[in-house]
Protein backbone atom coordinates (compact mmCIF):
# COMPACT_ATOMS: atom_id res chain seq x y z
CA UNK A 1 0.00 0.00 0.00
CA UNK A 2 1.86 3.09 -1.46
CA UNK A 3 -0.98 5.80 0.18
CA UNK A 4 -3.95 5.88 2.51
CA UNK A 5 -5.56 8.68 0.93
CA UNK A 6 -9.52 7.75 0.58
CA UNK A 7 -8.63 4.51 2.64
CA UNK A 8 -11.69 4.32 5.64
CA UNK A 9 -10.05 2.73 8.11
CA UNK A 10 -12.14 1.62 11.79
CA UNK A 11 -9.79 2.43 14.94
CA UNK A 12 -11.23 0.53 17.54
CA UNK A 13 -10.46 2.11 21.16
CA UNK A 14 -10.03 5.49 19.69
CA UNK A 15 -10.49 7.74 22.71
CA UNK A 16 -7.31 6.21 24.08
CA UNK A 17 -3.62 7.40 24.24
CA UNK A 18 -2.74 4.95 21.20
CA UNK A 19 -6.15 5.13 19.63
CA UNK A 20 -6.15 9.55 19.58
CA UNK A 21 -2.26 9.06 18.21
CA UNK A 22 -4.04 6.63 15.55
CA UNK A 23 -6.49 8.54 14.57
CA UNK A 24 -4.43 12.24 14.15
CA UNK A 25 -1.65 10.07 11.90
CA UNK A 26 -3.72 8.51 9.60
CA UNK A 27 -6.41 11.58 9.42
CA UNK A 28 -2.73 13.48 8.40
CA UNK A 29 -2.03 11.00 5.93
CA UNK A 30 -5.08 11.18 4.15
CA UNK A 31 -7.49 8.64 5.92
CA UNK A 32 -11.07 8.51 6.37
CA UNK A 33 -11.68 7.56 10.25
CA UNK A 34 -14.53 5.54 12.37
CA UNK A 35 -13.26 5.64 15.56
CA UNK A 36 -14.60 3.40 18.43
CA UNK A 37 -15.04 3.95 22.12
CA UNK A 38 -16.28 1.85 25.16
CA UNK A 39 -18.87 4.00 26.77
CA UNK A 40 -20.87 7.50 26.71
CA UNK A 41 -18.33 8.69 29.06
CA UNK A 42 -14.94 7.75 26.95
CA UNK A 43 -17.32 8.62 23.55
CA UNK A 44 -16.79 12.27 24.40
CA UNK A 45 -13.22 12.20 24.25
CA UNK A 46 -12.96 11.27 20.65
CA UNK A 47 -12.07 13.74 17.84
CA UNK A 48 -15.00 14.86 16.57
CA UNK A 49 -13.45 15.64 12.92
CA UNK A 50 -14.25 11.54 12.89
CA UNK A 51 -16.06 10.04 9.62
CA UNK A 52 -18.10 8.33 12.61
CA UNK A 53 -17.99 7.81 16.35
CA UNK A 54 -19.35 4.69 17.58
CA UNK A 55 -19.99 3.13 20.25
CA UNK A 56 -17.87 -0.66 20.80
CA UNK A 57 -17.48 -2.71 24.15
CA UNK A 58 -15.06 -5.62 23.31
CA UNK A 59 -16.10 -7.16 26.71
CA UNK A 60 -19.54 -7.93 25.09
CA UNK A 61 -20.28 -10.01 22.48
CA UNK A 62 -23.54 -8.45 21.73
CA UNK A 63 -22.02 -5.18 21.20
CA UNK A 64 -19.24 -6.46 18.73
CA UNK A 65 -22.42 -7.84 16.83
CA UNK A 66 -24.13 -4.50 17.07
CA UNK A 67 -21.27 -2.53 15.26
CA UNK A 68 -20.68 -5.58 13.10
CA UNK A 69 -24.22 -5.52 11.64
CA UNK A 70 -24.74 -1.68 11.43
CA UNK A 71 -21.32 -1.84 9.54
CA UNK A 72 -22.23 -5.03 7.37
CA UNK A 73 -25.87 -3.51 6.67
CA UNK A 74 -24.92 0.03 5.76
CA UNK A 75 -22.09 -0.95 3.24
CA UNK A 76 -19.44 0.77 4.70
CA UNK A 77 -16.38 0.32 3.52
CA UNK A 78 -13.60 -0.83 5.41
CA UNK A 79 -10.27 -0.47 4.25
CA UNK A 80 -8.69 -1.53 7.58
CA UNK A 81 -9.02 -2.30 11.23
CA UNK A 82 -6.62 -0.97 13.96
CA UNK A 83 -6.88 -2.37 17.49
CA UNK A 84 -5.85 0.47 20.16
CA UNK A 85 -7.46 -0.73 22.59
CA UNK A 86 -6.82 -3.33 25.54
CA UNK A 87 -7.04 -4.18 29.22
CA UNK A 88 -3.72 -4.80 31.56
CA UNK A 89 -3.36 -6.41 34.74
CA UNK A 90 -0.14 -7.06 37.38
CA UNK A 91 0.08 -9.86 39.75
CA UNK A 92 1.16 -13.68 40.27
CA UNK A 93 -0.99 -16.12 39.43
CA UNK A 94 -2.14 -16.98 42.93
CA UNK A 95 -3.26 -13.30 43.34
CA UNK A 96 -5.28 -12.91 40.02
CA UNK A 97 -8.81 -14.42 40.13
CA UNK A 98 -10.46 -16.14 37.21
CA UNK A 99 -12.44 -13.27 36.36
CA UNK A 100 -9.48 -11.09 35.60
CA UNK A 101 -7.81 -13.35 33.43
CA UNK A 102 -11.76 -13.95 31.45
CA UNK A 103 -11.77 -10.45 30.79
CA UNK A 104 -8.00 -9.81 29.41
CA UNK A 105 -9.05 -12.70 27.10
CA UNK A 106 -11.95 -11.57 26.16
CA UNK A 107 -10.24 -7.82 25.51
CA UNK A 108 -6.86 -8.15 24.03
CA UNK A 109 -7.73 -11.49 22.19
CA UNK A 110 -11.13 -12.94 21.81
CA UNK A 111 -13.30 -9.45 21.19
CA UNK A 112 -10.38 -8.80 18.73
CA UNK A 113 -10.78 -12.02 16.33
CA UNK A 114 -14.61 -11.68 16.45
CA UNK A 115 -14.45 -8.56 15.45
CA UNK A 116 -12.06 -9.26 12.65
CA UNK A 117 -14.13 -12.66 11.53
CA UNK A 118 -17.67 -10.70 11.37
CA UNK A 119 -15.80 -8.50 8.79
CA UNK A 120 -14.46 -10.61 6.38
CA UNK A 121 -16.97 -9.99 4.21
CA UNK A 122 -16.13 -6.16 4.18
CA UNK A 123 -12.37 -6.63 4.05
CA UNK A 124 -12.52 -8.83 1.18
CA UNK A 125 -15.06 -6.89 -0.97
CA UNK A 126 -12.19 -3.85 -0.24
CA UNK A 127 -9.45 -6.41 -1.57
CA UNK A 128 -11.39 -7.08 -4.70
CA UNK A 129 -11.62 -2.90 -5.29
CA UNK A 130 -8.11 -3.43 -4.81
CA UNK A 131 -7.85 -1.32 -2.02
CA UNK A 132 -5.17 -3.21 -0.08
CA UNK A 133 -7.35 -3.78 3.01
CA UNK A 134 -5.19 -4.68 6.53
CA UNK A 135 -5.65 -5.43 10.09
CA UNK A 136 -3.39 -4.08 12.58
CA UNK A 137 -3.02 -5.46 15.99
CA UNK A 138 -0.57 -4.81 19.32
CA UNK A 139 0.17 -7.56 21.05
CA UNK A 140 3.49 -6.10 22.55
CA UNK A 141 7.21 -7.41 23.32
CA UNK A 142 4.95 -9.39 26.12
CA UNK A 143 3.79 -11.47 23.56
CA UNK A 144 7.49 -12.48 22.13
CA UNK A 145 8.88 -12.99 26.21
CA UNK A 146 5.87 -13.35 28.74
CA UNK A 147 6.33 -12.18 32.14
CA UNK A 148 6.60 -13.54 35.95
CA UNK A 149 3.98 -11.38 37.63
CA UNK A 150 2.16 -10.45 34.66
CA UNK A 151 0.90 -14.53 33.35
CA UNK A 152 -2.67 -13.51 32.86
CA UNK A 153 -1.79 -10.15 30.79
CA UNK A 154 1.28 -12.60 28.98
CA UNK A 155 -1.48 -15.30 28.09
CA UNK A 156 -3.96 -12.80 26.57
CA UNK A 157 -1.50 -11.35 24.33
CA UNK A 158 0.55 -14.20 23.54
CA UNK A 159 -2.87 -15.48 22.07
CA UNK A 160 -3.38 -12.76 19.93
CA UNK A 161 0.37 -13.07 18.69
CA UNK A 162 -0.23 -16.65 18.00
CA UNK A 163 -3.87 -16.00 16.32
CA UNK A 164 -2.67 -13.16 14.15
CA UNK A 165 0.72 -15.10 12.96
CA UNK A 166 -1.81 -18.01 11.71
CA UNK A 167 -4.71 -15.86 10.50
CA UNK A 168 -2.23 -13.91 8.80
CA UNK A 169 -0.77 -16.95 6.51
CA UNK A 170 -4.76 -17.60 5.64
CA UNK A 171 -5.89 -13.81 5.00
CA UNK A 172 -3.54 -13.36 2.43
CA UNK A 173 -4.55 -15.93 0.27
CA UNK A 174 -8.00 -13.41 0.77
CA UNK A 175 -6.13 -10.52 -0.27
CA UNK A 176 -5.67 -9.23 3.54
CA UNK A 177 -3.03 -8.62 5.37
CA UNK A 178 -2.96 -9.07 9.27
CA UNK A 179 0.58 -6.64 10.70
CA UNK A 180 1.03 -7.60 14.21
CA UNK A 181 2.88 -4.82 16.16
CA UNK A 182 4.94 -5.95 19.22
CA UNK A 183 6.41 -2.81 20.91
CA UNK A 184 8.17 -2.23 24.00
CA UNK A 185 7.08 -0.48 27.17
CA UNK A 186 5.34 2.43 25.91
CA UNK A 187 3.96 5.77 27.67
CA UNK A 188 0.87 5.95 26.84
CA UNK A 189 -0.90 5.14 30.91
CA UNK A 190 -2.49 1.97 30.24
CA UNK A 191 0.34 0.96 33.52
CA UNK A 192 -1.94 3.31 35.26
CA UNK A 193 -5.12 1.78 34.62
CA UNK A 194 -4.81 -2.11 35.40
CA UNK A 195 -7.80 -3.71 36.29
CA UNK A 196 -6.15 -5.43 38.86
CA UNK A 197 -2.47 -5.43 41.07
CA UNK A 198 0.13 -2.71 40.58
CA UNK A 199 2.60 -1.85 38.04
CA UNK A 200 6.08 -2.45 38.51
CA UNK A 201 8.56 -0.29 37.66
CA UNK A 202 8.92 -0.03 33.87
CA UNK A 203 11.33 2.75 33.58
CA UNK A 204 11.04 5.40 30.75
CA UNK A 205 9.14 3.51 27.74
CA UNK A 206 9.02 4.91 24.08
CA UNK A 207 7.14 7.70 22.93
CA UNK A 208 3.57 7.21 21.95
CA UNK A 209 3.47 8.99 18.61
CA UNK A 210 6.88 7.33 17.49
CA UNK A 211 5.59 3.71 18.35
CA UNK A 212 2.21 4.58 15.96
CA UNK A 213 4.05 6.84 13.46
CA UNK A 214 6.39 2.99 13.12
CA UNK A 215 3.32 1.27 12.69
CA UNK A 216 1.41 3.17 10.31
CA UNK A 217 5.09 3.01 8.02
CA UNK A 218 4.69 -0.47 8.22
CA UNK A 219 1.34 -0.79 7.04
CA UNK A 220 2.18 1.63 4.13
CA UNK A 221 5.20 -0.38 3.33
CA UNK A 222 3.29 -3.18 3.21
CA UNK A 223 5.42 -4.84 6.46
CA UNK A 224 4.14 -8.55 7.35
CA UNK A 225 5.24 -8.42 10.67
CA UNK A 226 6.63 -5.64 13.33
CA UNK A 227 8.77 -7.57 16.04
CA UNK A 228 10.16 -5.45 19.29
CA UNK A 229 12.95 -5.33 17.45
CA UNK A 230 11.61 -2.97 14.83
CA UNK A 231 10.99 -0.39 17.02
Amino acid sequence: MSELQGRQILVVGASGAFGNEFCTQLEASGAKVIGTARNADSAARLQPQLAQRLLLNLEEPESIQTLTNYLNASQTSIDGIVFASGLVAFGSVTETPPAVLQRLMQVNALGQIDLVQQMIPALVQAATASRAPFVVSISGVIAERPMAGLSAYSASKAALHAYATAAQREYQKLGIRWLDARPGHTESGLANRAIAGTAPNFGVGMAVDLVIGRIIKAVLDDEKDLPSGSF
